[in-house]
C-alpha cells in the first residue's frame, strides 16, 4: 500500500486503527451512527463545500466496516440506509490510519496513494481533501472533506476553512456526548459557537515589516448570547496589505458560521479586488445566498494599503460599521470613514471607499460597537448606567499620544474595564496599526 499507517493494518491491507477498541467505543458513544440528517451539520458541510468551490462536502463516522454519512451535501442519499459506502471504499481511513494527520490528493487517478482505489472512478473523485473530527481524547472519529470531479491545487486558506469545520464538528460531537440532556440545549450551541469564533481569531497578528500592530477581543459576560466579533490581518497580493473588523449581529452557532463565511470570503475576494467597496460589495452576495437569515447581518470596517516611504498609504470602506480613528503623531484623533450599507439585507448596497495616509508616529484603529456602547454591570432596575461613546474613545486614543500599537491597545481595555467594572455586556474588539515614528 503506498502509503505507511504508524499502527500497521489489517489482513483485508486497512489500517488497523479502524479495529481500535477505544476508538470504536468512541465512534459509537456519539450516538451518530444510522441517525438523519441535522441542520447543525449540514451548516457546517455547507460552508467548506462554499467556500472551497467544491460541489460535495462530507461529515462522516467511521467505525471498522463503513463510513456513515451524518451530512453529505449535493448527495442523493435521503433515507439513513444509503448514507454510507463500505470503510474499503471510502477515502476515509487514510485519515483514521494516519491518527489525526490531515489527507489532500490533488490528482486522484494520477496520484500513487489513490490511483488504484476502488472509489475514485464511480465517485468521480479528481481531488479530495479531509481533516479527522477527533473524540474527546484524540480518537479518530470520522472526517470533514470535500470532493472536487477535477483534479486542482488545494489552496492555504481552502484547507485552514476544513481545518475550522473539522474542529467545530468535533466541538459538537464532544459536547452532544459529554453534556446532559438538559444542559445541551442551552449550553451546547454557545460552545460550539464561541470555539469556532475563537479559531477565527488570529491568536497573533502577522507581522507587517515596517508596522507595528495590535489588537485585543474580549467576549461579553455572562448569558448565552455571542456575538461574531471578528478581525484580521493578512497579505492580499504584491505590496498590498488588507485588514477587517466585523460585528455580526446574532448569537451562537448560526452567528460563529457567518463569522466563517465572511472571513474567508474576505480573503478569498481580497486577492481580486484591490477597492475595499468592491470586497464587501462581494461579501454582501455571499451572506445573500447563503441565506443568513433574518435579523442576521453583518457590519465591517475594511481597509486595503501598502507601505510607502512616506508612511502608509491605503483605502477604507465601512458598512454600518463605526468609523475607523486616526491618532496623529501630534495626538489628533479623528474619524475616518463614509457611512455605508450594512451586509447581508440589502441585494444592493452603498458602499465608498475613503483614501488615507498614515505618516511616521500615527495610528490606525478599528474596533467594534462594544468599545463605543459600554456600560457598567447593572447594579439595580432603572438605575443609572453611564455609557462610554464614541467622545470617549476619541479622548481615551488622545490619551495614548505617543504609545506604540500594544500599549495603545492595552490602555483602551483598561479604560474599557474601568469604566465597566470588568462587565463587558457585549463583545469588544481593538485592532491598531501603527506606523513607528523611525520609519
Amino acid at each position: 500500500m503506498p502509503v505507511r499507517f504508524p499502527g500497521g493494518v489489517r489482513e483485508d491491507g486497512l489500517p488497523a486503527a479502524l479495529s481500535d477498541p477505544v476508538r470504536l467505543a468512541a465512534v459509537a458513544a456519539t450516538k451518530l451512527l444510522d441517525t438523519g440528517p441535522e441542520p447543525e451539520f449540514d451548516s457546517l458541510a455547507q460552508v467548506a463545500a462554499t467556500v472551497t468551490g467544491c460541489a460535495r462536502a462530507f461529515i462522516t463516522l467511521v467505525d471498522d466496516q463503513r463510513s456513515f454519512w451524518k451530512s453529505c451535501i449535493e448527495v442523493d442519499a435521503a433515507s439513513i440506509g444509503v448514507r454510507q459506502n463500505p470503510v474499503s471504499e471510502s477515502f476515509c481511513y487514510f485519515l483514521v490510519g494516519l491518527a489525526g494527520e490531515r489527507f489532500t490528493v490533488e490528482d486522484a487517478a494520477a496520484d500513487p496513494r489513490t490511483r488504484d482505489h476502488p472509489s475514485v472512478g464511480p465517485m468521480k473523485i479528481g481531488a479530495w481533501a479531509g481533516y479527522p473530527i477527533l473524540g474527546p481524547d484524540g480518537e479518530v472519529l470520522g472526517s470533514m472533506c470535500v470532493i472536487d470531479e477535477n483534479p486542482r491545487t488545494w489552496q492555504p486558506d481552502e484547507l485552514a476553512v476544513l481545518e475550522t469545520m473539522a474542529r467545530s464538528a468535533g466541538n459538537e460531537i464532544n459536547l452532544r456526548t459529554s453534556l446532559t440532556a438538559s444542559q445541551e440545549a442551552l449550553a451546547a450551541s454557545t460552545e460550539l459557537a464561541r470555539s469556532l469564533q475563537d479559531s477565527l481569531l488570529p491568536p497573533i497578528l502577522r507581522p507587517v515589516p515596517g508596522l507595528d500592530t495590535a489588537a485585543s477581543y474580549l467576549p461579553a459576560a455572562g448569558g448565552t448570547e455571542v456575538v461574531g466579533d471578528f478581525y484580521d490581518l493578512f497579505r492580499s497580493r504584491g505590496s498590498w496589505w488588507c485588514t477587517v473588523m466585523g460585528d455580526v449581529c446574532g448569537k451562537g452557532t448560526e452567528a460563529a458560521k457567518v463569522t466563517a463565511l465572511a472571513r474567508y470570503t474576505l480573503r478569498a475576494e481580497a486577492t481580486q479586488h484591490l477597492s475595499p467597496a468592491a470586497v464587501l460589495t462581494q461579501l454582501n452576495s455571499a451572506l445573500l445566498a447563503q441565506r443568513v437569515g433574518a435579523g442576521r447581518f453583518l457590519t465591517a470596517v475594511y481597509a486595503t494599503f501598502r507601505l510607502t516611504p512616506a508612511g502608509v498609504a491605503g483605502r477604507l470602506c465601512t458598512a454600518g460599521h463605526p468609523p475607523a480613528l486616526i491618532r496623529r503623531a501630534g495626538g489628533r484623533v479623528q474619524p475616518l470613514g463614509r457611512a455605508g450599507t450594512l451586509l447581508g439585507v440589502f441585494p444592493e448596497v452603498h458602499l465608498h471607499d475613503v483614501r488615507f495616509r498614515l505618516a511616521p508616529g500615527d495610528l490606525l484603529l478599528l474596533y467594534t460597537d462594544g468599545a463605543i456602547e459600554a456600560r457598567p454591570r447593572p447594579r439595580r432596575p432603572g438605575a443609572s448606567r453611564p455609557i462610554f461613546d464614541e467622545d470617549d474613545l476619541a479622548a481615551a486614543l488622545a490619551a495614548t499620544h505617543g504609545a506604540d500599537a500594544t500599549e495603545t491597545v492595552r490602555h483602551l481595555d483598561q479604560i474599557l474595564a474601568e469604566h465597566t467594572g470588568d462587565w463587558a455586556s457585549d463583545d469588544t474588539a481593538l485592532l491598531a496599526l501603527r506606523v513607528p515614528p523611525t520609519a
